[in-house]
This record gives structure tokens, sequence and C-alpha cells, in this order.
């Protein structure tokens, strides 16, 4: 008898981890493509390239249940490089994200490192998301000139019907002073029906204590869906100071774009951006993006991707080229490649 009730609790405790894990789910994306990047004053380079569309990613995400409405939530995501197996986001282990978090009825708080909410405002409105076009340091890089994410977070966020916000504020951790290096964003969003609406702000304060070198970005943009197709906009509004506090940055964004449904599987992809130079003195600093893709999905986690893309440089612009490129010249990229979720 003895021997049988020990038995039973054996069993029983492995049911009960059995049972906890039952909330955590492995998760990831494995994309990549062949690429052709060419400058006006560079050689074309080919290559086999890693998150074209989607940054390729392990995961690791899950909650418990607390009682009355309150869970436990977390996320670790790492990244990696499918072409060489390497580690993305310079080596971090969980570079993509890692929060711990409590949810319920008054929406949710994460700690740790996360998306700002300026990328996910720009993420869901453009017809291209931020993937498949560029390599990052393009016209991404212009509508969110801060970077992905946040380090060092605390992140507040609630969806109530249509409506949806966050805001999130980056401790900047430097001895002697708060403001150095913090970074501070927010969100306001509006879905129902065929109308999404996104508005974001993000504010950067320089990491140098005494340094006025700070920064700010607003953010709207629109999507209004026929059916038949989707038109996308989007504006947004640079600012910037440099060290002593003098006007350094000072220029505006407008994308337009549409996206539209082919045959079922398909969907076709096209955009106009715009970047602005506004500060005296640097004339002739302004750039254009025109990018066309293409995805068909093989199945619901699988997905073909092709598309092309181009910046088209003034005289003193270096939008997205390479570094040691002179400003002026222009920027194209190709590709082709496979993403798949699991």
């Amino acid at each position: 008898m003895k021997k049988s009730l020990l038995a039973l609790a054996v069993l029983g405790a492995f049911a009960g981890a059995a049972s906890a894990q039952t909330n955590v789910t492995i998760y990831g994306i494995a994309d990549v493509g062949i690429q052709r990047i060419d400058t006006s004053a560079t050689e074309a380079r080919w290559g086999l390239d890693s998150g074209i569309q989607s940054g390729s990613r392990l995961g690791f995400k899950g909650s418990e249940d607390l009682g009355g409405g309150l869970s436990a939530i977390f996320t670790l995501e790492s990244g990696y490089n499918i072409d060489t197996g390497t580690s993305a986001q310079g080596g971090r282990l969980f570079g993509r994200q890692a929060f711990v978090g409590l949810s319920g009825g008054f929406g949710a708080v994460k700690f740790g490192r996360q998306y700002t909410p300026i990328f996910i405002a720009h993420d869901t409105i453009d017809p291209f998301g931020t993937g498949i076009v560029g390599d990052g340091s393009g016209i991404s890089a212009v509508f969110n000139p801060y970077g992905i994410r946040m380090d060092n977070t605390i992140n507040y966020s609630l969806t109530a019907g249509p409506i949806s916000g966050q805001v999130a504020y980056g401790f900047g951790e430097v001895a002697g002073e708060n403001s150095a290096g913090r970074q501070i964003g927010a969100s306001l969003g509006y879905a129902n029906g065929p109308l999404t609406v996104v508005g974001a702000y993000h504010t950067a304060n320089s990491p140098t204590v005494g340094s006025q070198a700070d920064a700010s970005t607003a953010f709207i943009g629109g999507v209004f869906d026929f059916r038949v197709v989707k038109l996308h906009g989007a504006f947004a509004d640079n600012r910037g100071d440099n060290a002593v506090g003098t006007r350094a940055i000072r220029d505006r964004d407008y994308m337009l774009g549409v996206s539209a449904p082919i045959g079922g599987a398909g969907n076709v992809m096209a955009s106009w951006t715009r970047h602005d130079q506004r500060l005296a003195g640097l004339g002739g600093a302004d750039a254009d993006m025109y990018a066309i893709g293409y995805t068909h999905n093989l199945s619901k986690r699988t997905n073909l991707y092709t598309s092309y893309s181009t910046i088209r440089n003034d005289g003193s612009s270096t939008l997205g080229l390479p570094t040691g490129v002179a400003a002026g010249n222009d920027i194209n990229w190709v590709n082709v490649g496979i993403r798949h979720k699991f």
C-alpha cells in the first residue's frame, strides 16, 4: 500500500509539472532569402540573408493564472541569423524581447526589454510592415530613428473595444542624472471595421550628463480597407538638438501605400516614402523610396516573398547607404525568400 501511494504521489507530481507547462508556448520564425544590394557608387553584392521579411527568432512565452482575473506573463525571445547560425541583436541571449509582468482587467504591465510603441505603430500601418524592403537602415529607420526596442523599460498597455494604447518608460540608468539616456514612448490606436488609425510619440534624451542632444518624433498613420485594396498613409515629424541645445534635426517623413489580395493566397504591396529635410542649411538632404513586393502563402505558416526597392538620395543625403558610401548616391534592393512560422 505504501509503495502504491508513493507511486501515485510521484505520478501526481509529474502530472502537475506537465500541467504547469501547458501554458508555456515555444514559437519561432525561420526566414531566409537571396538578396542583391547595390549603390550607384559600389558593385552589386549578392548574398543569402536572414530575416528579410521577419527577423528569424526562437521564443518562449507563457502565463500563470493567479486568480481573480490576474495573470503573470512572460516572453523571452532570441534572434538568430539562419544563414550563419549566429546570434542576432549583437549576440544578446534574448535580444528581441525579454520581459515579465502582470495582466488583467486593468490591462498589462511589463518589465524588461520591449518594442517601442512607435515601432509597433509603424509596423501596423506600413503595407510592408517593417520588413521585406530595405535592410532596416532605410525608410524603417526614418519613421523610427530610435530603434526597434527599449531596454530597462516599464510598459503599460490597455485595449478597450476598438481603442488601444500603451505608455513606455525606459530608464537611462546613468549615475547622477535621472533624465540622461531616458526614453519615453506612447501610442493610441483605433481599429474598427475597415478603418485603423494609430498615433505615437517617442522622445529620447542624450546618455551624456549635461548634454542637451535630445530628440523626439511624432507619428500618425492610418489604413482603410476597401476589401479589394487597402490604402495606407503615414506622417512623422522629427526634431532634435545637439549637445548645446541648438536645433540639429528638423525633418518630416511621408508615406503613401497600397496593398491588395490576389487569388486568395497572394498579396501585393507598393509604397512611396518621402524624407523631407527642413532644417536651414541642410538643403539637398531629401530622399525618396519606392517599393513593390509580393507574398504568396503556401500554407498558414509558410510563405514565399519577393520585393524590389530603391532609395533616391539628393546630393547631401545618405539615407540607407552603407558606411563609407558618399552622400548623394542611390541604393537598390532585390530579394526573394521563404518564411516559415512555427
